[in-house]
C-alpha cells in the first residue's frame, strides 16, 4: 500500500490581488512520479515552488510526512529541485559540479559544522554519475557537454544529497524533440532506480502521458482532474481536460437514456450511464475512434475540407452540419469528397456540462485563427 508523503491542504496563493492558486488539495505518494500539467499561467510552477519551500502559500497548509512545513526553508526540506535552466558552474568539471552540495558543511544536532569525508564524497558522486549514465565524464567541463548531458549533471547534483523528493520544473524545454523523447525514458528509469518521488511540471501532454504514474491537470489556479494517464485520456471529466489531453471532437449532446446519447438529432449506442433522462451533456469523440466508411453505410455523412499527411496517418477535417471534426486515419479521403463515418459504442465518452462547455472541439476555430494571422491581424492592431 502506498504511503502519503506530501499533502497540500486548501492552499491558496495570491499575488497583488491575483489568485494564482485557488484552494487546491493534493496528495502525493511516496515513490510516485506525479506530473502537474496545464497551460502557462495555470499555477503548476507556483504549486511546485510551494512544495519546495521557495514560496509560502497565502493560506492553507503544506505537510511532509505528516509534519506541517509551511515555514521550513528550502535547504531544510528533504527536497531538491531541477529547473529548466540547469545553472551548472562553467568553471568546474562534472565531478565538482555534482560534489558541490556535498562539500558544504552541515550542522549536526549539537550545532557544530560537520564536513563529509572526501572518500564518501567521491563514492556518492561516482554512484550518481553511474545512475545518470555519465560514468567516465567526471573530468569533462560542463561547457563541453550536450544539452542532455548537462541535464543529467543537474539531476545527479540534485540526487547526490539523497532527497526524498525531486522537483523538476519543465527540465526538457530546452532540448530538441528527439533528445526530449530520449530523456523522458531516462527520467523514468532514474526515478525507478532511485525509488524516490518525482514531481514534474510541464505543459506538454505527451511528456505527461509517457512518464507519469499520476497526472494533475490544472487550469486557472484550480485542479481539473487527477488520475492515471489512461484514466485522464479515456475518461476526461470536462471539456478542458478532453481538449488539453490529446485531440478531441467535443459535441453538444442529449443523454436520452442509459447507454443512449443523441448528437446531430441522431441517437447512438454508448457505454455511459448515470445521467438524468434528456440531460444536456458534452460528448467527446477521439479522432482515432472514427472510422471512414462508404457514404451509404455511414451513421453520419460529411464533407472533407482539409487533409494533412502525418506519416503514419492522415489528419482529415470533416464538416458535419457546420461542425468540423478531426479524424485520424490511414484511409485517405480527398478534399471535397463526401464520406460516411461509423463510431462504435466505446468511442463515445459522455461528460457533464461545465464552464468549459462550448469552448473546445470544433476544428473550424483553427482555420479562423490562421485566416486572421495570414491577413496580418495581430496584437498591435488590436
Amino acid at each position: 500500500m502506498s504511503k502519503e508523503l506530501i499533502r497540500l491542504d486548501r492552499c491558496t496563493m495570491v499575488f497583488d490581488e491575483d489568485v494564482v492558486l485557488d484552494n487546491i488539495n493534493l496528495n502525493i505518494q511516496d515513490k510516485e512520479f506525479l506530473t502537474l500539467l496545464g497551460p502557462s499561467g495555470c499555477g503548476k510552477s507556483t504549486t511546485l515552488r510551494i512544495i519546495g519551500g521557495f514560496q509560502m502559500p497565502t493560506s492553507g497548509d503544506v505537510f511532509f510526512d505528516g509534519v506541517r512545513i509551511n515555514s521550513v526553508p528550502p535547504y531544510r526540506r528533504a527536497i531538491n529541485t531541477v529547473f529548466q535552466k540547469y545553472a551548472l558552474f562553467p568553471h568546474l568539471n562534472v565531478f565538482e559540479n555534482v560534489a558541490f552540495g556535498l562539500r558544504i558543511p552541515k550542522t549536526d544536532a549539537n550545532g557544530a559544522k560537520v564536513k563529509l569525508p572526501e572518500e564518501e564524497i567521491h563514492s556518492r558522486v561516482m554512484e550518481m554519475l553511474e545512475v545518470v549514465n555519465l560514468k567516465g565524464f567526471e573530468k569533462r567541463r560542463t561547457t563541453a557537454l550536450s544539452g542532455g548531458q548537462q541535464q543529467r549533471v543537474a539531476i545527479a547534483r540534485a540526487l547526490v544529497n539523497r532527497p526524498k523528493v525531486l522537483l523538476l520544473d519543465e527540465p526538457l524545454g530546452a532540448l530538441d524533440l528527439k533528445l526530449r523523447k530520449d530523456m523522458q525514458k531516462e527520467l523514468k528509469r532514474i526515478q525507478k532506480a532511485m525509488e524516490i518521488t518525482f514531481v514534474y511540471v510541464t505543459h506538454d501532454q505527451e511528456e505527461a502521458l509517457a512518464m507519469s504514474d499520476t497526472i494533475v491537470v490544472m487550469d486557472k489556479g484550480c485542479i481539473q482532474q487527477i488520475g492515471s494517464p489512461k484514466d485522464i485520456y479515456n475518461e476526461p471529466q470536462n471539456a478542458f481536460v478532453a481538449d488539453f489531453i490529446g485531440e478531441s471532437n467535443i459535441i453538444d449532446g442529449i443523454m436520452r437514456a442509459d447507454g443512449v446519447v443523441e448528437i446531430f438529432n441522431r441517437r447512438f449506442q454508448c457505454l455511459d450511464s448515470g445521467f438524468e433522462k434528456d440531460e444536456a451533456v458534452d460528448v467527446v469523440i477521439r479522432p482515432e475512434d472514427v472510422d471512414i466508411v462508404p457514404l451509404e453505410q455511414g451513421q453520419l455523412k460529411g464533407t472533407v475540407t482539409d487533409v494533412t499527411f502525418k506519416g503514419m496517418q492522415y489528419d482529415i477535417i470533416v464538416d458535419f452540419y457546420g461542425f468540423k471534426w478531426l479524424i485520424q486515419t490511414t484511409d485517405l479521403a480527398p478534399v471535397g469528397s463526401n464520406i460516411g463515418i461509423k463510431i462504435d459504442p466505446d468511442g463515445f465518452h459522455v461528460m457533464k456540462k461545465s464552464r468549459y462547455s462550448g469552448m473546445f472541439g470544433d476544428y473550424s476555430s483553427y482555420s479562423e485563427e490562421f485566416d486572421e494571422i495570414s491577413q496580418g491581424v495581430g496584437d498591435d492592431e488590436e
